[in-house]
């Protein structure tokens, strides 16, 4: 049994469930864009992507060039050959490479939601469309499967017993992170650095207005994101992330449309597992002294190892188990046929 609470068609779905042509529409006109987009950042010679502070090569545009034709090319098919099992393999395939151009996205977000400006306005540009077209095409080659029927839409879960112990473990990884951060914006002194330090840095390096203030209080902006982070890692393993509370008010008691946690879900967990586990791979070689660890503002090596351990531990363990709690949330909250069991 699906354990449905009843049959409806929510809206969300109603858009694109069995109109591939309608989201095939939006999905070309992305792509079209994202070329134009690929086409003048590779004729100019401007870079898209980074490493860090580092460039990558502008001819790396014309991947951009290559994925929005590509694009564009499927979805003509599809309006002219209807919805093929090859032609929706081929959008799920386009997704991988949009999806690595994407990667950044988050770290762009955190810096805007600050004041902070990014690295780079084009490559932001390029995480943020790329962003947008990992979306439609998911939603094209979908469309491409469902039909517009009536759906059992299953009743509020919680997630088996080992995704909430994997929540658990994201949640645990946070604390050292907190902690660290917490003693330097009260002043005090973690792997040599000094909380003056820091505030140095982070004004040398920039900060906005906000940033500051929020050190001043004593509070940091990354542990509050963190704490954000943990209440949504938490939302996806709980019933209560699939119903808006009361305090929610014209909304309280309705379901929560799945792309509202699973958006933020997925592009975390696209951004901080990699980063974490190769970042947490080059501590384990910089431990073992295969490599060496740049110091950057610290006093040593061993400093900036030590703090390196604990923020890119917790981000590949956070990471991970927000990869499974979406995971998780995905299939719970998938809304069968009306009459399936």
């Amino acid at each position: 049994m699906v354990g449905a609470t009843g049959t409806t068609r929510a809206p969300w779905r109603r858009w694109w469930q069995g109109r591939p042509d309608r989201v095939a529409r939006a999905t070309t006109a992305w792509a079209v864009v994202y070329a134009g987009f690929g086409l003048s950042c590779a004729l100019s010679g401007t870079p898209l992507l980074y490493l860090g502070s580092r460039s990558g090569p502008p001819a790396l545009a014309w991947g951009a060039v290559g994925l929005g034709a590509l694009t564009a090319l499927a979805c003509g098919a599809v309006a002219r050959y209807g919805p093929l099992p090859a032609l929706r393999v081929l959008l799920w395939v386009c997704c991988v490479p949009a999806g690595l151009a994407a990667f950044g996205l988050l770290m762009d977000l955190i810096t805007l939601v600050f004041g902070q400006g990014v690295d780079s306005g084009v490559a932001a540009a390029n995480h943020a469309l790329a962003g947008a077209g990992v979306a439609l095409l998911a939603a094209t080659a979908r469309s491409l499967h469902h039909s517009p029927t009536a759906v059992a839409v299953r009743a509020p879960s919680a997630a088996p017993r080992p995704v909430q112990l994997a929540a658990s473990a994201g949640t645990a990884a946070f604390l050292p992170y907190a902690a660290m951060k917490l003693v330097w914006a009260y002043g005090g002194t973690f792997a040599g650095m000094s909380g003056e330090e820091m505030l140095a840095i982070s004004k040398r390096n920039g900060a906005s207005g906000a940033w500051l203030a929020l050190e001043s209080w004593g509070l940091d902006g990354t542990v509050l994101l963190a704490a954000l982070g943990v209440f949504l890692l938490w939302g996806l393993v709980r019933p209560w992330g699939q119903v808006f509370p009361r305090w929610t008010l014209l909304l309280r008691g309705r379901r929560v449309p799945r792309w509202l946690p699973l958006g933020p879900a997925l592009v975390g967990a696209a951004t901080l597992a990699p980063y974490g586990l190769f970042g947490v791979g080059y501590a384990a070689l910089a431990t073992s002294g295969a490599v060496t660890m740049r110091r950057g503002d610290f006093h040593s090596s061993g400093d900036a190892l030590l703090v390196a351990w604990i923020g890119l531990g917790a981000f590949a363990v956070y990471g991970g188990a927000l990869t499974v709690a979406a995971r998780s949330y995905w299939h719970r909250t998938h809304a069968a046929r009306a009459g399936t069991e």
